[in-house]
């Protein structure tokens, strides 16, 4: 847990420094994107962190006496789709059948990529909002839903172009052309001064960069003859910076962008990657934690340059890592952290997982995953009481 952020908290010292100090350091052969070879003592795991904590701790969604988050509004990828893919027959990045929803309110499946609800529908019911974020594009989408959050979120959606072209889910870019119509649905609604109370008060999560890493980087030679890791995540701490500050300009002000997961302990890239022992890819989790770490230097960066506390940086690598790594350390605890509950567990994700060439397990709640790359509702669960113990 203390690595990922020292991660952060050493690229973000060095992109501080005077560019000539930088340099020098350079020359001394000090290289910030292979900081996993950094010491990592106990003594500098502690120093670092304390000097981290110093740097953080106005990073929460503190709120004003009396005043409370309107809505919640969600953009990225399958983590935090709700079903705007459920449509497009184009992409197999969908999961609107069973067993997919199997505990979700009635069993139906929503199109949300897990048994039952997703990390934002539980920070929504925490906050009192209301029960789960709706996908925009549900057709069934009531106009009260509007008013209080929906998520624009896309099954295979990533920072860099090519990914979302990759699966044919819904580019962010689009997403920001659906989160623009959304706007201009509020005005008629409720009116233009209404409207930018909404906006300006309402708490914007993006939670992407998964798909980009496996889907993009690792899975495709092509691409890493073009890029190598360090250059690649930075392109997408870059493409990340830069939505951000697209939200910014559109009015919101409270804005969290959500690092990813340790992307090498997912049980597909376990299966791909890991080895006759599937042990967790460890350099899929350094590209990971490298790009965590980039992600929120921008990010600080961006915050300093416009002058107000508006948007962070939210770990998830750590939450999810703590699980993996001890599974028994809640009152029910988890038993199987490497595999998935539906099918083998191994390999079966979207169209793989389904009634008629898969099995489900029959305990849900004992899995850290429900198929192969997505949490069960129980790890979300856990996940979204640890961002707001963290970040509230």
């Amino acid at each position: 847990m203390c690595r990922s952020k020292l991660y952060i908290y050493i690229y973000s010292s060095f992109q501080k420094l005077p560019k000539k100090q930088r340099v020098k350091m350079k020359r001394n052969s000090i290289n910030v994107h292979h900081v996993t070879s950094f010491p990592s003592s106990p003594f500098w795991c502690v120093f670092f962190l304390v000097l981290l904590c110093k740097t953080t701790t106005n990073a929460l969604v503190k709120l004003p006496p009396n005043e409370t988050i309107p809505a919640i509004i969600v953009f990225g990828d399958s983590i935090v789709d709700a079903g705007n893919n459920d449509d497009i027959m184009t992409t197999l990045a969908r999961c609107n059948y069973p067993p997919y929803g199997i505990d979700f309110d009635g069993g139906i499946p929503t199109g949300r990529f897990s048994n039952g609800k997703v990390a934002t529908d539980f920070i929504a019911e925490k906050f009192g909002i209301k029960p789960t974020i709706p996908a925009y594009r549900n057709p069934n989408l009531k106009p009260d839903d509007l008013l209080t959050g929906v998520t624009f979120a896309s099954g295979g959606a990533g920072y860099v172009p090519f990914t979302t072209q990759l699966s044919g889910g819904i580019a962010l870019s689009q997403q920001l052309k659906l989160f623009e119509q959304y706007i201009e649905k509020l005005k008629e609604m409720v009116g233009e001064e209404r409207t930018t109370f909404i906006i300006k008060n309402s708490l914007f999560m993006v939670i992407c960069g998964s798909n980009d890493i496996t889907n993009t980087y690792f899975a495709l030679p092509s691409v890493q003859h073009q890029y190598d890791v360090a250059s690649f995540t930075t392109l997408m701490a870059d493409n990340a910076r830069s939505f951000a500050q697209k939200l910014h300009e559109y009015g919101a002000r409270r804005i969290q962008v959500f690092g990813a997961p340790p992307l090498g302990c997912v049980p597909s890239q376990r299966t791909l990657a890991g080895g006759p022992t599937r042990n967790c890819v460890v350099r899929f989790n350094d590209a990971t934690k490298l790009y965590n770490a980039k992600l929120a230097a921008n990010l600080e960066s961006l915050s300093r340059t416009l002058g107000e506390k508006t948007i962070i940086y939210v770990d998830i690598y750590d939450s999810l890592f703590d699980i993996i790594l001890d599974p028994q350390q809640y009152v029910t605890g988890f038993k199987v952290v490497d595999r998935g509950c539906c099918g083998t567990g191994l390999i079966e994700v979207t169209v793989l997982c389904n009634n008629f060439a898969a099995d489900v397990c029959q305990n849900r709640d004992e899995y850290v995953f429900w198929d192969s790359f997505h949490p069960t509702e129980k790890t979300y669960r856990i996940m979204a009481t640890k961002y707001i113990e963290r970040y509230v």
